[in-house]
């Protein structure tokens, strides 16, 4: 194996003193399933951004056919943790290199559950036309079929593609290029997970090649009236342990939590849980994803917290299920048994 890749990436060295020189595409890496590691590759179990941004690339030797390829290590970690300053330090760092820098293109590995959001971040603060590609994986980089490398590939391949300039930041998952505004995670497991909720796919990567099948008509990038430069903070906005530290302080008897992919919490939020759980007020983990099943003992040990997995009910049912389960008994265990009968 470590033979055939340094023969590929000697042939890449011979194919780049070509007269045309190939893209410079930069990969920033930011953590996420494509850099997870479980205890096993049969394991759904495993630990989110352990991989760093060199062990990515050389697992991918082929993208040096397509362009000249360097890396750097933002962040490394799971995208349940993503936040407000690592989306400015990323937006400033895309805008440094493809404006000053004199890269073509950049390609961002990310965690899936909050994907969509810096996509969409990006796309308004990005100040360029130059590609701007998010990918990620679905499965560790450690697990059987892992697909993060085959996604990093097309990622690249689209990044790479002149194709693809003044598109707006998209999202390459399974081959599918999905544009920032309208890409959606679909199921909390599936590698087939992104989808778009209005408008279809923009376009696909195949044998290498970026294929586009619609444009882009909202504003982005260069169009856009959003301008980060210097900003050291957002306004404060939206996702908080607030509303769960005020059910605790309510005493309410349980709470459901719409997490993030495969139920999974924001980090100061899973802080204020363990407190609920040690006040006893029972915690079921549901997910915002509209299909598939919030797992048990998954990326997060529902045996060791005394969580409760709500698996193929979503929210607003488990909601219903709790409520009634409470009528019935407090004990953590006989609530899931609950939710795997009902």
């Amino acid at each position: 194996m470590k033979t055939m890749r340094n023969v590929l990436m000697l042939l890449a060295l011979l194919v780049s003193v070509n007269i045309v020189a190939k893209p410079k595409i930069r990969i920033i890496a930011t953590g996420g399933t494509i850099a997870g590691v479980s205890s096993s590759s049969t394991s759904s179990a495993y630990t989110a951004g352990q991989v760093g941004v060199q062990t990515l690339i050389d697992a991918v030797p082929q993208m040096l056919y397509l362009a000249d390829i360097s890396g750097e290590q933002l962040v490394n970690i799971g995208s349940q943790d993503m936040n407000d300053q690592v989306w400015l330090k990323l937006a400033q760092r895309i805008n440094q290199l493809l404006n000053e820098e004199g890269y073509d293109g950049v390609v961002i590995t990310h965690g899936t559950d909050t994907m969509e959001e810096t996509a969409y971040f990006l796309n308004l603060t990005v100040k360029s036309d130059k590609p701007v590609i998010l990918v990620g994986s679905m499965r560790s980089s450690t697990a059987i079929s892992a697909d993060g490398p085959g996604n990093l590939y097309a990622g690249v391949a689209a990044a790479a593609s002149p194709n693809s300039k003044g598109r707006g930041v998209m999202c390459c998952m399974n081959n599918l290029l999905l544009d920032a505004k309208d890409v959606i995670k679909m199921h909390t497991t599936d590698v087939a997970t992104f989808q778009t909720a209005n408008y279809g796919k923009v376009g696909y990567v195949y044998n290498g090649e970026a294929i586009y099948n619609r444009s882009i008509d909202n504003l982005h990038t260069t169009k856009s009236e959003f301008d980060v430069t210097g900003l050291e903070k957002l306004p404060q906005v939206g996702t908080s342990p607030l509303p769960f530290q005020a059910f605790i302080d309510a005493k309410f008897d349980g709470i459901v939590l719409a997490g993030v992919g495969d139920g999974n919490f924001y980090t100061d939020v899973f802080d204020v849980a363990l407190k609920a759980r040690q006040k006893g007020i029972n915690v079921v983990r549901s997910s915002r994803c509209p299909t598939g099943p919030t797992c048990l003992n998954g990326e997060v040990d529902d045996e060791k917290y005394e969580f409760v997995a709500s698996l193929t009910l979503n929210p607003q049912k488990a909601r219903v299920l709790l409520m009634l389960a409470l009528t019935k008994t407090r004990d953590w265990k006989q609530i899931q048994e609950y939710f795997k009968k009902y």
